[in-house]
């Protein structure tokens, strides 16, 4: 027994890892060990020797048991010990690089756009994206029959007369009921259209308009405004063309071209061989614009535009496929930034 014992000992005190204590414990305790046979033959034995003997057995035991929780712990903490220092951070190490994230191209130009109205002395003014038809169309001069209404055209709330806004000038409609004249906005946001996606067309788009309306306002101060926000934009050697044209809302109108930036004039592909790149639609407020909202157009008159963001982006940053900008690739749109 005490052979047995000793031998347990000094295989508790050897064990390495937690693993060889177990089987030591094995060994030592289990139903083959050496205490084990002792105690199964105890039967045959007198009732003061199997006395004696169990005295020892357990005395035994309790060595060996001892012995192998203090060994337990002991190799419990050698084990902590080498776990921390294996995880241990290095502070000195170099951390994992962080991408840092960039605003979209299309936040970026929109941003710039607002700013340069905004340093023209332009506050931005924001509305609902679902809009009355009032507000989207009859406020704006644009009649039933217009084509505009169509199906074709616009999204409309079944059993409604909501529709989803096709421009921002409801919201100048509403920048001017909220306040007394002279005012001065831009309305950045986004518009929605029954359009297909394809390389120049989007059903949802961003666009960015603005309106100017004071006392003696003329399409002289539109073609000032456009043309420093041109120069601005694109550029101080920058020049702007002014084209006849026709918009429900504002009379007269035109469309503004600024000189190709691909070929400063001389004509190429980009533009069509035109030497000139459309960027908006503009023109003076339509009397019955002012009246819709209560404003007397004999007293007060002003100026309006509208610009789509892409297709400003695109000129600017000379992308061919509108689609680019929404297919959130990144090789594409981490090739813009601030």
């Amino acid at each position: 027994m005490a052979e047995a014992t000793r031998t347990a000992l000094d295989e508790a005190h050897a064990a390495a890892t937690l693993a060889d204590l177990r089987e030591v414990r094995v060994r030592a305790l289990g139903r083959k060990a050496p205490m084990s046979r002792v105690r199964a033959e105890m039967g045959s034995l007198s009732e003061d020797d199997r006395r004696e003997i169990g005295r020892l057995l357990n005395e035994a035991r309790e060595t060996i048991e001892s012995a192998l929780a203090a060994r337990e712990s002991e190799l419990a903490a050698d084990e902590q010990a080498a776990m921390l220092a294996r995880d241990r951070i290095d502070v000195s190490a170099p951390g994992r690089k962080r991408e840092i994230g960039h605003p979209h191209p299309l936040t970026l130009m929109a941003d710039r756009i607002v700013d340069i109205f905004i340093g023209m002395g332009f506050r931005v003014a924001e509305g609902p994206e679902v809009e009355t038809d009032w507000y989207n169309f009859q406020a704006l001069n644009i009649p039933p029959d217009h084509p505009a209404r169509s199906m074709q055209d616009t999204m409309y709330v079944d059993g409604t007369d909501l529709v989803m806004r096709t421009h921002t000038s409801p919201v100048q409609v509403r920048a001017m009921q909220a306040q007394d004249p002279p005012i001065y906005v831009v309305v950045p946001g986004r518009v929605y259209r029954r359009d297909p996606f394809d390389a120049t067309h989007s059903p949802v788009f961003q666009q960015i308009e603005g309106l100017a309306v004071d006392k003696g306002l003329s399409f002289a101060d539109l073609k000032g405004t456009l043309a420093a926000f041109a120069r601005e934009l694109f550029g101080p050697r920058q020049r702007v063309r002014f084209r006849p044209s026709y918009f429900q809302f504002t009379e007269p109108s035109a469309e503004v071209d600024v000189l190709c930036m691909n070929c400063e004039g001389a004509g190429c592909s980009a533009c069509g061989h035109s030497g000139w790149l459309e960027i908006m639609g503009a023109g003076l407020v339509h009397p019955n614009v002012l009246k819709a909202v209560g404003w007397d157009p004999e007293v007060w008159s002003g100026f309006a535009f509208g610009l789509g963001t892409e297709r400003v982006a695109m000129r600017a940053l000379g992308v061919r496929d509108i689609r680019w900008f929404y297919e959130n690739d990144q090789r594409f749109l981490a090739g813009f930034h601030a």
